[in-house]
């Protein structure tokens, strides 16, 4: 029992962290050992055995003129020589060389004799260095293989093992980060903030004089892919100061105490190089509210916290540490360390405008070949709600495609199509369709362009398509003119009656439904419910918010929550979403009901050519035909957007994302 203790606590100990050898210096330290007993047998196989001769039979050899070669080797502390080498033996006809050696007194004129034959050579003595050396160089050479080896292992085990608490923060140097706020665009308000920064890191009395103290934190908020590590990058390849990076869940660790101890580190490490700046990348990882958990107690990332915010705020603060931080959860931080004294500036960094668009392509089109007609202003104002990331993304596809076709630089018809494969996905044409889905599709998508058209607050219709595009069957774009800002209540009943034309026009032409409004039945309830318990947009239940923003649920806080309302006003809630529904349906079926034909027609348009654009479908509902499209041109393979559209691409923006609970209106699939 004692010794399965003593094993078991064994294998304890090494999993805590206790220093051990890795498996590979064990199996080294066996080849070695392994390779003893083969030079010693080696040695004996290789090792020339001697015939030892007397004076009277080396003076015989020499006599009689049988001494091939031989060395006369000096020993200054004894008066013989040690003479080695070979001689001439016959036996019969056969000859051979025969190894001697002896050691003997020779006089002078017999030692000289020897010389002046040219066989005997002398060979000087070694120093008496040579031979300290020859003494203890194997002690040196065991000394070595057992420091590398043994001693160099175990050092390097034990800084794993305490290494834990050191911080990970990385100082950026300026020859590698090249960044400068040249590179950032489409951000300028949030620029002009992060950029005082820079300028009292390089003129602190330009401030000081005036009695204005720098900011000790500042926190970056903004959607994912608006360019806040990029900000903070181009930060450090402005500002002369230090500059350490660290991301959030650098700090979490698999050990207790880590985590705070690595905080307490980075801003030691901080206040040897004052004055510096440290950027923290996804705080939210460490900096999420205390208490909230469902078990609740004092948790490692509780600790975390709390050093953190003691650093950054406490007794034992000093000037001249920055701290930046990025996060797109602002909602889930403590609130302690969002107080001014810790985040003194929150600078919300968001989606870009038409030219912040355009700014950020032009930034990114300087890696890529653009060709001369390729307006990039074009495809700025057809990208409404895009992020930096994706509009980067964006001209990264489109350089694919244009290379994909062999072509010498992107063109816009690449960058239109590139728009809409990064915004509803790239085109299926290998997906088998039966007819009758193609029918059923057809139809569907043709409810939504001719209400989309006939209402009068929608968005202009951008194309309409029976191709599959990502997980869609099909697809109506429809695109606003501008970004938008804010909706108002008649135009959000119009998007909600177009997203119901898709089922009336299946069920008026077929006498059958689909599950292709699945999504549209979605998207339309969560607007109605928009409408009714955050915009107040309903006269019955008035201008009161019903529930919170449940778009992120915080662990233990959003779950064990309540409803805030009645069960008699719940049932008034879902009465008023099912009325703004029914009502844009019956909006819908009339306006398919007085121009039926003009739907038949939009359909067999689309299963004849597969896309229209929004000019054809316009001009269906106008004159009653369809004028046909001019063929695609046979030079080179055509490209998606070639080969689903019949007219030239006319260029209109995308619908932007709608804030939490309010999806976006396109596609329409099927």
């Amino acid at each position: 029992m004692a010794d399965e203790n003593n094993n078991n606590g064994g294998r304890k100990s090494n999993k805590s962290g206790e220093m051990r050898m890795p498996p590979r210096t064990w199996l080294l330290w066996l080849f070695i050992l392994s390779l003893i007993p083969l030079l010693v047998f080696f040695k004996d196989r290789t090792e020339t055995k001697f015939e030892v001769l007397d004076h009277r039979q080396f003076l015989d050899l020499v006599s009689s003129n049988r001494i091939a070669d031989a060395t006369i080797n000096y020993n200054p502390q004894s008066p013989l020589r040690l003479i080695t080498g070979r001689y001439l033996e016959t036996a019969g006809e056969s000859k051979r060389l025969v190894p001697f050696r002896l050691e003997t007194r020779l006089s002078e004129d017999l030692e000289q004799k020897l010389l002046d034959t040219g066989k005997f050579k002398p060979v000087e003595p070694p120093t008496m260095l040579i031979n300290l050396l020859y003494g203890i160089l194997p002690f040196l050479l065991l000394a070595g293989i057992v420091y590398f080896f043994l001693i160099r292992q175990i050092r390097m085990a034990g800084k794993g093992a305490l290494s834990f608490g050191k911080s990970k923060a990385r100082m950026l140097n300026k020859e590698r980060n090249r960044t400068t706020f040249k590179d950032v665009a489409g951000i300028e308000e949030a620029k002009e903030e992060v950029y005082e920064l820079v300028e009292f890191l390089k003129d602190p009395k330009k401030f000081q004089k005036l009695g204005g103290r720098i900011p000790k934190g500042i926190l970056m908020v903004g959607p994912p892919g608006t360019g806040k590590t990029l900000l903070a990058k181009a930060i450090a390849g402005e500002a002369d100061a230090s500059f350490y990076s660290i991301s959030g869940s650098d700090f979490v660790e698999m050990f207790v105490g880590v985590g705070a101890s690595r905080v307490r580190d980075m801003f030691e490490q901080a206040r040897k190089s004052t004055p510096c700046l440290v950027f923290i990348d996804e705080i939210d990882a460490v900096g999420r509210s205390r208490g909230q958990g469902l078990g609740g107690g004092n948790d490692e990332r509780e600790q975390t916290l709390n050093a953190l915010l003691v650093e950054m705020d406490g007794f034992d603060t000093q000037e001249g540490i920055i701290i930046i931080a990025a996060t797109n959860r602002p909602d889930v931080l403590d609130p302690a360390l969002l107080r001014p004294g810790r985040f003194d500036r929150q600078i919300t960094v968001n989606l870009p405008d038409v030219r912040g668009r355009e700014a950020i392509l032009k930034v990114h089109a300087k890696n890529v070949k653009l060709s001369p007609e390729a307006d990039l202003s074009v495809i700025a104002r057809g990208t409404p709600g895009f992020s930096g990331a994706e509009l980067a993304n964006l001209l990264n596809e489109a350089a694919l495609l244009a290379a994909r076709l062999n072509k010498k630089a992107i063109t816009l018809t690449e960058l239109e199509e590139a728009r809409d494969k990064v915004r509803w996905g790239r085109e299926r044409r290998s997906l088998a369709m039966t007819e009758e889905q193609k029918k059923f599709t057809a139809w569907h998508e043709a409810g939504h362009a001719l209400v989309n058209v006939m209402l009068k607050h929608t968005h202009p219709l951008h194309k309409v398509t029976i191709i599959p595009r990502g997980q869609a069957l099909g697809a109506t774009m429809y695109l606003p003119k501008e970004d938008i800002l804010n909706r108002g209540r008649k135009e959000m009943l119009d998007l909600i009656a177009v997203m119901m034309a898709g089922r009336i026009a299946e069920e008026i032409i077929s006498g059958d439904i689909s599950t292709g409004a699945a999504n549209d039945i979605q998207q339309a309830t969560q607007m109605a419910r928009a409408m009714v318990c955050s915009f107040g947009m309903s006269d019955k239940v008035g201008m009161v918010q019903y529930g919170e923003d449940n778009e992120y649920i915080f662990l233990g806080r959003d779950m064990v929550r309540g409803k805030d309302y009645s069960e008699s006003t719940a049932q008034e809630i879902d009465a008023e979403i099912k009325r703004i529904i029914d009502g844009s349906y019956a909006t819908a079926r009339e306006a398919i009901l007085n121009n039926r034909d003009k739907l038949e027609i939009i359909a067999k348009a689309l299963l004849e050519y597969e896309t229209l654009e929004g000019a054809q479908v316009e001009e269906i509902i106008r004159t009653g035909k369809l004028t046909p499209p001019p063929p695609p041109p046979l030079t080179g393979p055509p490209t998606g957007a070639q080969a689903a559209t019949t007219l030239p691409e006319v260029p209109k923006p995308l619908p932007p994302k709608l804030p939490p609970g309010l999806a976006a209106p396109a596609p329409a699939p099927v």
